[in-house]
């Protein structure tokens, strides 16, 4: 069928036309520089010109949905300086026509062999050069003789002209404004005034590196606290905050040293800002999960102004929520927005890190109507902060609705979810994918069984637990490779040795952190640590607890510490040993370890072997031992009979 591409649709666009959403022709396609931009050639027909693409829609060229030859039609566009030439930005746009044969002989804008007309300052058109040429029999006396143009002056750009006919210009939409000559009364009299007039408001997905001064009105959606950071330029400081305006772009803006000592107490999350004079750079992939390539970095120019919500026009938050069942088949590490119900809190449990520092994590358990459920790991403040609170409606018998903001996949023995800095957690929102899961939950669905896509999950357990039978550790070899194994067993304790159950330890602290070594007594009264090399009054006491553990299967001796002592005996390793070696009171303190035994635990294993002298020996350590909650366990056997009766 025939074509009608929009006429002289490049010049009316690189003469600011940015309403008439013309058809145009891709006559060619490349891809440039490391960021994966595309860079387009597209033509009305006469003239063609060069065009960079957004990266939003760089899945359309991948996809095959735009090719050479297409017709498309630009919905939204700017149009820049780059490198002293023209150049379209497209921001959107839609394909009319797939394949098509290229149109016309189109020619580059510009050129001075166009075949569309130049335009004089007076609104006449001239000949194109290569007419002219012709006419004039271009070669004299055997040498060539370079043409001359009275419209060649730099930088006149074309403009539309409304009141043009085609009496007056025949298929010729665009004419040529002269340059600015300033009136009579400021020549010679210095420099003009530069222009302070604010900077036009535009969408955040409109922002590219290519423009001079713009301003976006967007609210805060999420605030990271200030880091520090030493590189090769030096220490310093940073924070950054993400934005949303009204069309629902997203962008990350990061302050460093002096600019984040100016606006850190400024910034308000909620609050809706005017900001401007900032500088766009490729977005850090690794470290920011929005969906935008390029993010705002402020200096000293910047302006931050509050501005009144009194439209209510931008939300308060963008989500883009993934059923529990499709995060199976995500790819691991990557961001997503999820929501379910939740129907499991573990309690907080303290974690070492790498770097010696110690930290708090928490494992939930969300389920949604897509049969599925997932586990969701909790680091950091947030587990004292959402997830007592979820923890605490739980417990009172109250399933709350939970969302979560750039959650991270993990994929170590299934699929889970896991806390990162940047992460939210939106607790019963008021949003309608929330109220529309509190319906299904509420009319049946808390009681349909979910299969977990977080393998061998252990409701009312830690993390990626693996179960096992005490015969199985031995069978299987359990904790004889390079790294230990972590396993969960449901076991009862059948003996606790009392002659040694705990250890003198030092008090002090060392940074945020107690020193706990082994100490000696100083004297008659003191206590001494080799460690931190001084001596003190009173020592601290803690568990160090020989257990055995049994199940139907067999039975192993195990070690545990501090903690995990606590919730095994119910009280702390001091009070034990007062109780058993001041007060001497054997009969409470044979109480305590005799209430103790045969209780059904779920005990959380590391198993590595270690060198005892010249002897390789398996040591088993309980890391966490929660009594068995017996609407957890039905959870979790039912879970394993969908999972294998499928």
């Amino acid at each position: 069928m025939p074509v009608n591409l929009t006429p002289n649709a490049i010049a009316a666009v690189i003469g600011g036309d940015l309403n008439l959403k013309p058809l145009v022709q891709v006559v060619d396609i490349k891809l440039i520089g490391t960021q994966e931009r595309y860079r387009f050639m597209v033509s009305d027909g006469v003239s063609s010109q060069h065009t960079m693409i957004s990266s939003q829609l760089n899945d359309r060229i991948k996809t095959n949905r735009v090719q050479i030859g297409s017709v498309v039609q630009l919905t939204e566009y700017i149009c820049t300086v780059l490198q002293n030439r023209q150049v379209i930005v497209v921001l959107n746009m839609e394909t009319i026509i797939l394949n098509c044969d290229i149109i016309g002989n189109p020619k580059p804008y510009g050129a001075p062999n166009s075949d569309t007309p130049n335009a004089l300052p007076n609104g006449s058109f001239q000949q194109s050069a290569s007419n002219r040429m012709t006419s004039q029999n271009p070669i004299h006396n055997g040498q060539n003789i370079r043409p001359t143009f009275h419209s060649e002056r730099p930088n006149v750009r074309p403009r539309l002209h409304p009141e043009s006919s085609a009496h007056n210009a025949p298929n010729i939409r665009a004419t040529v404004q002269p340059p600015y000559q300033p009136p009579p009364q400021y020549k010679n009299r210095g420099p003009i005034m530069k222009n302070e007039a604010p900077a036009r408001i535009i969408p955040i997905n409109a922002l590219n590196p290519y423009q001079g001064r713009w301003a976006i009105k967007a609210r805060v959606t999420a605030k990271g606290d200030p880091r520090r950071y030493n590189n090769a330029k030096g220490d310093g400081k940073v924070f950054s905050f993400d934005l949303l305006d009204s069309e629902g772009g997203e962008i990350r803006v990061t302050c460093f040293n002096a600019v984040l000592d100016r606006f850190y107490d400024i910034i308000e999350v909620g609050r809706v800002y005017l900001i401007s004079k900032g500088s766009l750079k490729p977005a850090q992939k690794n470290f920011n999960h929005l969906k935008n390539d390029w993010e705002i970095t402020l200096d000293a120019s910047s302006t931050v102004d509050l501005c009144p919500d009194e439209d209510g026009s931008i939300p308060a938050q963008n989500f883009d929520f993934r059923p529990i069942s499709e995060i199976e088949n995500a790819e691991s590490n990557s961001i997503v927005d999820v929501i379910g119900i939740v129907i499991s809190v573990n309690p907080s449990v303290p974690i070492m890190r790498k770097n010696g520092m110690e930290t708090q994590r928490r494992i939930l358990n969300l389920k949604d109507w897509s049969g599925k459920s997932v586990e969701l790991t909790l680091w950091g403040d947030v587990c004292n902060r959402e997830g007592q609170k979820l923890e605490e409606m739980l417990a009172s018998g109250f399933s709350p609705v939970l969302a979560v903001k750039a959650g991270k996949i993990n994929d170590f023995s299934g699929k889970s979810v896991g806390t990162i800095h940047s992460t939210q957690l939106f607790i019963n929102p008021e949003i309608s994918d929330a109220l529309t899961l509190r319906d299904w939950f509420d009319g049946g669905g808390k009681d349909t069984a979910s299969v977990s896509i977080s393998k061998d999950f252990v409701p009312g357990g830690t993390k990626n637990e693996i179960r096992k039978t005490v015969s199985q550790i031995k069978d299987e070899g359990l904790g004889r490779s390079d790294k230990p194994d972590w396993v969960t067993v449901k076991a009862t304790i059948s003996f606790i040795k009392t002659d040694s159950f705990c250890y003198t330890a030092c008090p002090l602290m060392i940074g945020d952190r107690q020193c706990n070594k082994k100490v000696s007594r100083s004297g008659n009264r003191g206590w001494q640590c080799d460690r931190c090399n001084q001596e003190f009054e009173e020592c601290d006491y803690r568990y160090l607890l020989q257990a055995q553990i049994q199940d139907h299967t067999g039975l192993t001796w195990a070690t545990a510490f501090q903690e995990t002592g606590e919730e095994i005996l119910g009280c702390s390793a001091k009070e034990l040993y007062l109780l058993k070696y001041e007060e001497q009171d054997d009969s409470r303190f044979g109480d305590i370890v005799r209430s103790s035994i045969f209780n059904r635990f779920l005990f959380k294993l590391k198993i590595k072997e270690e060198m005892y002298g010249d002897e390789q020996r398996v040591k088993i350590t309980i890391v966490k031992a929660d009594k068995e909650n017996c609407s957890s366990e039905s959870r979790y056997m039912l879970d394993m009979i969908s999972k294998y009766s499928r």
